[in-house]
């Protein structure tokens, strides 16, 4: 039977056997009497009787309560509120049920070099800071934080903390003073672990400054812990990482502070950069029982698997990467730049450490794929078994790259989520096939659909995503947000009820999806909306162009004005024809109606500290004339490429 064009890879009968999907629906059947035959039969059991399937992940996953649970769900409106009511849990606690002396807990490395620790090492030194913790009057409830890189020392304080119930919050090194200040300040710590400085790029960054003005601003730091050198001299109140450690007993017993299923577990972050961010907040038991079954139902990692994504500690790509640990997975932590000395380097540590799931983000596979690279060509990638791919569209170039040059019989496992639910939506499938420039599925358990205009679920075309019933991992709050205002208007003002997550997607017949971006950042075009995905993906088969951001920017006549903003290539430069060739590409490609009004040469393309395109606060700046000052600086990625844009508004308008 041939293989329809758009079918990059077909999962294996010896897969689908032995993946953890298809045992859990063996187990269905065994203990439910459910036969539920394929994925699209499971998906759709598993939000319509949503109490029943997380009941079933728990059981399945054999989640150890210390005290029973009395309910499975007491309200099930959206968010839904009283999950497993009454069950008491610690979420360290199950990461350490999988200590085991086969391979170690987990690996390292950052630009200087690397290497591992085991289960015994981990274990001593999370006990250690347990202690610690205890002596300095840490208690369940407090809330610890970190300015910290992608290091053992993050995952060691993370478990520490969450092992006596105290709330877990972290930052990366590469954020500014003001942009920690304003997230650190709302949730007021009682303990701060820091780093005296981190390399990136083949350069090293002191922040020793900026963790003591960080203590001097956020007036209930009690404490300060410091991974540093022996030449920093210490204040009042401020210890040596190092120090702590070598206070560790072997023999220290390590323990586990039972509580409530919906107790705070960690806070992460809106990306701020227009506002106040918002400090989102999770509960102990909805993130485990979320994370159990997206790592394992989805993504099929298998213990003793190595399981890298690169990410910082900003990003709740972190969080999942730990999380690899719940499922008996070894997290692969690596610091520093992707791109340096070049951008072989990820590749090259999956060829030496052997990695099983490579994770990363569409705009670093992007990256590859102009430059060209042949990994296949360079590399031994025989024990990978996924890529994953996430933080924004993938387009189908890239899709198609990864098979010609990276590895034919890879599992391509692209995903899309959010913060909010520190989790995916929608993602892979070790049943199902991988289609070009698509992701695989809806996740189970998270009821999500396309609504057209009139508020229905629509099919194969182009919908706003919402999400109709309640998920565990959803927050349980903002912190600091009296009556839930911010928590409200965030996801239910659109549709009472419903959970609008501001994606614009698609949805086959077959299932498959497609995220055409955000729809505060939609190109409305005489009535018809657009994605900016779809135009991204456009200019990325383009060898001149090196960047670009689209925006559509609705006129009070009426009207609309949709300026494309490129970075060229540095071997490349706009011409009149280069200009007619992205005009002629896009109405081939797309539409007419893609064609923008302007092609304007920037500088740069501005980024959240994410890795997000700042579609929405550009766009805000043309419609308000000068929305500079509202934008926060301390949470870019690269705040000189806001620069240009500002410069450029204030001539555009006071041209016209």
């Amino acid at each position: 039977m041939a293989v329809p064009d758009d079918i990059l890879w077909r999962p294996s009968a010896d897969l689908i056997r032995n993946s953890n999907l298809t045992k859990f629906q063996k187990w269905l059947t065994q203990t439910r009497g459910l036969t539920l035959g394929d994925y699209t039969a499971l998906w759709q059991w598993s939000v319509s009787e949503i109490e029943l399937f997380w009941e079933s992940i728990a059981e399945f996953y054999e989640v150890k309560f210390h005290s029973d649970y009395n309910a499975v769900l007491v309200d099930p409106s959206m968010p839904g509120r009283g999950w497993f009511s009454g069950g008491t849990l610690n979420y360290a606690e199950h990461i350490f049920r999988n200590k085991t002396a086969k391979h170690p807990a987990l690996y390292f490395e950052n630009e200087l070099g690397g290497g591992s620790l085991s289960w015994d090492e981990l274990e001593i030194q999370v006990s250690a800071f347990q202690t610690f913790l205890l002596d300095h009057g840490v208690t369940c409830g407090d809330r610890v934080v970190g300015y910290l890189p992608n290091s053992p020392v993050a995952i060691i304080a993370f478990l520490a903390a969450n092992s006596i119930g105290a709330i877990w919050s972290c930052c990366s090194p590469d954020f500014g003073v003001s942009t920690v200040v304003e997230r650190f300040s709302q949730i007021e710590p009682v303990i701060l672990i820091a780093c005296q400085g981190y390399h990136y790029g083949g350069k090293t960054f002191d922040r020793t400054d900026e963790v003591r003005s960080i203590h001097d601003q956020i007036s209930s730091i009690k404490t300060v812990v410091v991974d540093a050198s022996l030449s920093l001299p210490l204040d009042d109140g401020t210890y040596r990482w190092q120090d702590v450690m070598l206070d560790a007993e072997s023999d220290a017993l390590l323990r586990f502070t039972p509580v409530a299923f919906e107790h705070p577990i960690w806070i992460l972050y809106s990306s701020g950069t227009t506002g106040k961010p918002k400090a989102i907040t999770h509960s102990h038991g909805g993130v485990l029982l979320e994370l159990l079954k997206y790592l394992s139902l989805q993504n099929d990692v298998r213990p003793g698997e190595r399981f890298f994504w690169f990410t910082t500690t900003g990003w709740m790509m972190w969080n999942f990467l730990q999380a690899s640990m719940l499922v008996g997975g070894v997290p692969v932590l690596y610091d520093g730049s992707p791109g340096y000395p070049n951008l072989t380097k990820l590749w090259s540590l999956c060829e030496d450490l052997g990695i099983h799931h490579f994770g990363t983000s569409a705009p670093f596979l992007i990256a590859c794929m102009n430059q060209e690279l042949a990994v296949s060509d360079e590399m031994d990638l025989s024990t990978l078994r996924t890529i994953g791919s996430t933080g924004a569209p993938l387009p189908a170039e890239a899709f198609r790259w990864v098979y010609q040059h990276v590895k034919r019989d890879v599992w391509l496992c692209s995903m899309s989520g959010g913060t909010d639910v520190c989790t995916a939506f929608v993602g892979s499938s070790p049943s199902l096939p991988v289609r070009v420039g698509r992701i695989q599925a809806r996740a189970l358990g998270c009821a999500l659909e396309a609504y057209g205009t009139d508020q229905q679920p629509v099919v194969d075309e182009l919908g706003e995503m919402v999400i109709l019933q309640p998920m565990p991992s959803m927050p349980i709050y903002f912190w600091n947000d009296p009556g839930g205002s911010r928590f409200h208007t965030s996801y239910f003002d659109v549709y009472p009820g419903i959970w609008r997550h501001g994606d614009w997607i698609e949805i086959a017949s077959d299932g498959s999806l497609v995220i055409h971006g955000r729809s505060d950042a939609t190109l409305n075009r005489n009535g018809i909306r657009i994605g900016t995905a779809e135009i991204y993906s456009v200019l990325d088969s383009i060898d001149e162009v090196s960047d670009s951001l689209i925006i559509n920017v609705e006129q009070p006549n009426g009207g609309d004005y949709m300026p494309l903003f490129i970075v060229m290539d540095d071997t490349a430069e706009m011409t009149s024809d280069l200009k007619k060739r992205i005009k002629q590409t896009l109405r081939t490609q797309c539409s007419p109606r893609h064609i923008p009004d302007d092609i304007l040469v920037c500088d740069d393309i501005p980024y959240t500290l994410s890795g997000k395109k700042m579609e929405v606060p550009i766009k805000r700046m043309f419609m308000h004339r000068d929305a500079a000052p509202t934008i926060q600086r301390d949470a870019m990625r690269n705040p000189e490429a806001i620069d240009w844009f500002v410069s450029y508004v204030s001539k555009f308008y006071h041209k016209g």
